[in-house]
């Protein structure tokens, strides 16, 4: 299985990596994109099984991402990590396709009741 991570901090990026890793997700291939664009890209090219994604991203925001994929005819399962975690934008994330939003902080128990059933 092969999950794109998305966000434009490459330290954010490790800590989602590390705490998939820590939810008992280590056995699966990692990707990294730095915007929602390269997202984009990487999503066509490598064909993840999972995106996990910001929202706040330069280029293309995670929410913009989500919408050209879904646009192109992509059905990847794609859920955001963000530091908001309103109501009004867990709306837009379910409304656009979302599975899921974390919100930040979080830990591998946070990982694990938005990922079961999503990746095995």
């Amino acid at each position: 299985m092969k999950i794109l991570v998305a966000d434009d901090s490459r330290v954010m990026r490790q800590i989602v990596i590390r705490t998939l890793r820590q939810a008992g997700y280590d056995d699966h291939e990692i990707v990294e994109a730095e915007d929602g664009r390269d997202a984009y890209d990487k999503v066509q090219s490598e064909h993840p099984d999972l995106v996990l994604s910001d929202w706040n991203m330069p280029n293309m925001t995670g929410i913009e991402c989500l919408q050209a994929l879904r646009s192109s005819g992509s059905g990847v399962p794609f859920g955001f990590v963000t530091s908001e975690g309103s109501a009004e934008m867990r709306d837009r994330a379910s409304a656009a396709g979302a599975l899921f939003l974390i919100a930040k902080p979080f830990n591998e128990e946070t990982f694990k009741d938005a990922l079961d059933g999503v990746i095995a």
